[in-house]
């Protein structure tokens, strides 16, 4: 009798310990779950993160080499616009450099390799047939990207038409020439890691408007370029560190791993927060994963059908990366930058990726789309030999005296399943975007899919965390 009272109360003190209490509740430890975090501690208010990983980060992931540097597995880039990420990167005492441009980049098309200075922000030399059909499909797209509606893109000027097409049709409709397809089939995955088959023109669009802040507009070009655009900088000591100098500066301890969370069950003015590990009650609960991770979540009562239908309908983009390491990065000395293009391989577009005190060289390629996704059945070691394959294609066969080969599959990632984020077919964003941002009850929606702007980037997802901060905290 004694021991089974004494097991009971064991069991007791178990089940106790196993069930928290808090103001907020923190579905994933992203940047954005980690920046509404951020926010709720400076206002006092208590809170817990549930993550499914063993870090912090989610779709932003460091391979660090000790005394020398890291490299970004993930999200890296930052550049002029992104407020929200560069203040956040000031705010932790962190520093930036920029990407490597010296020199001339190489271009891989039809078994032939060129090299060029790129004069273009990041498109190689063309026909001039070529560049005048891109320069006016670029103009156009700019065009039409400013008349979006960055707060409500449904309610754009023929929103409908917009949403009712890919973005494929209407390139189609303006590029005829063989050497701008070709272009365009590298340099939409690039930004978008989707096929221009995919995306309504609507959400295509809605990216580009927001590639910019409240003085500058968003522009194809910022979205593409290296200097002054999207992949300006990076940050030294790599990408992660953000996420991790802000979980030191919440507390560890309020950020419980391998919590996956399969359950929100709303009663009496409480929500229950169930994970394998953990189950918090709170008064008010952040979603800050993907919409098609959303939906792996029981929720109690359902959430309103348009927000389900949304989730449902938003697939997650393909990636992956790959980076070669080398004991120094050999092609500065050719007098290249490292920067790559090629119509062929695994690897469609390169970068020079090398720490800032060159340490080591790393070149980094991009795994997009289709390509991502013929390989998501591959073993490691493939992947790795198609991916020194392709950087052989660009940079030569100097390029198998790397040392190692990083690569991560983000379609293969559990708790990812893609990246850089997920996004719209057509007329998902008029029928269901409303719902995108929309609180249900107390439940409030964050992420990087969630910005108004740089949607699937790191800047967005941490504008995303302040926004729901904010909400809540305006009706606490």
């Amino acid at each position: 009798m004694r021991l089974v009272l004494i097991s009971f109360l064991v069991y007791q003190i178990l089940r106790v310990r196993c069930i928290l209490e808090v103001d907020v509740a923190i579905i994933g430890g992203g940047l954005a779950g980690l920046s509404a975090a951020k926010d709720l501690a400076i206002a006092n208010k208590s809170f817990a993160i549930l993550e499914a990983r063993t870090r912090v980060g989610g779709r932003v992931l460091n391979a660090n080499f000790p005394g020398k540097g890291a490299e970004e597995l993930g999200g890296e880039y930052v550049g002029p616009t992104q407020d929200r990420v560069l203040a956040l990167i000031s705010e932790l005492g962190l520093k930036t450099y920029k990407t490597f441009t010296a020199g001339d980049s190489m271009h891989y098309r039809n078994g032939t390799l060129q090299r060029y200075l790129d004069r273009f922000g990041g498109i190689p030399p063309v026909g001039i047939g070529s560049l005048l059909e891109l320069a006016g499909l670029i103009n156009e797209i700019n065009t039409l990207a400013s008349t979006i509606n960055l707060e409500e893109p449904w309610k754009s000027p023929n929103a409908t038409i917009l949403d009712s097409m890919t973005l494929e049709t209407f390139i189609n409709s303006r590029i005829f020439t063989a050497e701008s397809r070709m272009l365009l089939g590298i340099l939409v995955p690039g930004i978008l890691s989707v096929e221009m088959r995919e995306p309504s023109l609507l959400y295509a669009l809605w990216g580009v408007a927001g590639s910019g802040n409240a003085t500058l507009p968003g522009s194809i070009g910022r979205v593409i370029a290296v200097d002054e655009g999207a992949q300006d900088s990076r940050v030294i000591g790599g990408s992660q560190m953000l996420a991790n100098k802000l979980a030191d500066n919440l507390g560890r301890e309020n950020i419980f791993f391998r919590a996956p969370v399969r359950k929100v069950k709303f009663e009496h003015a409480w929500y229950t927060i169930t994970s394998p590990t953990l189950n918090v009650s709170a008064r008010h609960v952040v979603v800050a994963i993907s919409p098609p991770l959303t939906s792996r979540i029981i929720f109690d009562p359902p959430l309103p059908a348009g927000r389900d239908q949304l989730n449902q309908r938003m697939p997650i983009g393909a990636i992956g990366k790959a980076i070669a390491i080398f004991p120094r990065p050999w092609w500065r000395g050719q007098g290249l930058n490292g920067a790559g293009i090629s119509d062929t391989g695994a690897i469609r577009i390169a970068y020079d990726n090398s720490p800032p005190n060159v340490s080591f060289g790393a070149l980094m390629g991009f795994i997009e789309a289709d390509e991502m996704r013929k390989l998501d059945n591959a073993s490691d070691d493939e992947i790795q030999l198609q991916a020194k394959q392709s950087f052989v294609n660009l940079f030569g066969p100097q390029v198998n005296t790397a040392t190692q080969i990083l690569v991560h599959r983000w379609d293969t990632d559990q708790f990812s399943r893609g990246g850089p984020g997920a996004f719209m077919p057509p007329g998902v964003l008029t029928q269901y975007g409303p719902f995108l941002r929309a609180p249900v009850g107390n439940i409030h929606f964050a992420g990087t899919e969630t910005a108004v702007r740089w949607i699937g980037y790191m800047d967005g997802a941490i504008s995303s965390g302040e926004r729901v901060a904010a909400e809540i905290l305006s009706n606490f």
